[in-house]
């Protein structure tokens, strides 16, 4: 598959920006970090990347908006798409030295009559690993130049399925307690790594047969869910609806598995 000229600009954008993010994680102890809120904090070269990414990405496409984590929302021209971006997912783990972090671009379409449509073109970049996970609406989901397929595995006995735990200030923790005690005995085993675009990903990759987690915004999501669905893979909210952005609750994975996880999902909270 030829890569079309928006996923080279994103990737070489992601480079440039991945290329600081190793450098400054390996010198983690020099950092300069500030804190935003509880457990929640975001550092120089989080906002450096955020910065590097945004001068490239207008460099090669002026007069595109932009809706970022730190930075917030950037208005372009009407009519132009716009670039959703985590130029960091996985904060906590680069601050520990944990070698699990992202960057995440993706592409929004305008909708014809105002506001936001379709996300069209996806990347989530791992900088450590060297790993770039793309995809574009109808031509399919790819690490690098392979094309990615979720996991065939259908029984949940068999599955791995990765969450994201509330912490401090975020999430609800008696709701994802009862998500947990439902999912749990019937999967072979639950994972947290701490970086929603890569859980996605992984789940575009066959690396986990699903996901499901609360309380994200859309950077953490908008390339993640593009990943999955041009793999084969479904994402819904919590009630198998298309409202995963507006509820803020995501279930992620092959159409069987899905399924399944979300009938488990649903009942723990039914059954609240």
């Amino acid at each position: 598959m030829a890569v079309s000229g928006i996923i080279t600009v994103m990737e070489r954008a992601a480079r440039k920006a991945g290329t600081k993010l190793r450098r400054d994680f390996g010198e983690i102890e020099h950092l300069q970090v500030s804190q935003k809120g509880p457990a929640d904090f975001v550092s120089k070269a989080d906002q450096a990347a955020e910065r590097t990414l945004y001068d490239e990405l207008t460099h090669a496409r002026p007069g595109w908006g932009f809706k970022m984590e730190e930075a917030g929302e950037i208005e372009g021209d009407p009519g132009k798409p716009r670039f959703i971006i985590d130029p960091l997912d996985g904060t906590s783990n680069f601050l520990h030295a944990i070698p699990h972090f992202a960057i995440s671009i993706a592409v929004q379409e305008p909708k014809p009559g105002g506001g936001w449509g379709d996300v069209t073109a996806a990347l989530v970049y791992q900088p450590v690993t060297d790993e770039s996970y793309w995809a574009e609406r109808g031509r399919g989901a790819w690490l690098h130049d392979r094309r990615l397929r979720v996991a065939s595995r259908r029984h949940l006995n068999e599955c791995l399925i990765a969450t994201g735990i509330p912490y401090m200030g975020h999430g609800n923790m008696a709701q994802w307690s009862r998500i947990f005690g439902a999912v749990a005995p019937e999967v072979a085993g639950i994972r947290r790594f701490g970086a929603a675009s890569l859980d996605l990903a992984w789940v575009a990759a066959g690396r986990y047969d699903g996901f499901w987690e609360s309380d994200l915004q859309v950077w953490d999501v908008a390339a993640g869910m593009l990943l999955v669905r041009e793999a084969g893979g479904f994402v819904s909210d919590f009630r198998g609806g298309d409202r995963a952005i507006d509820r803020s609750e995501f279930i992620a994975g092959s159409a069987a598995v899905h399924s399944k996880l979300q009938k488990l999902v649903a009942g723990a909270l039914r059954n609240a």
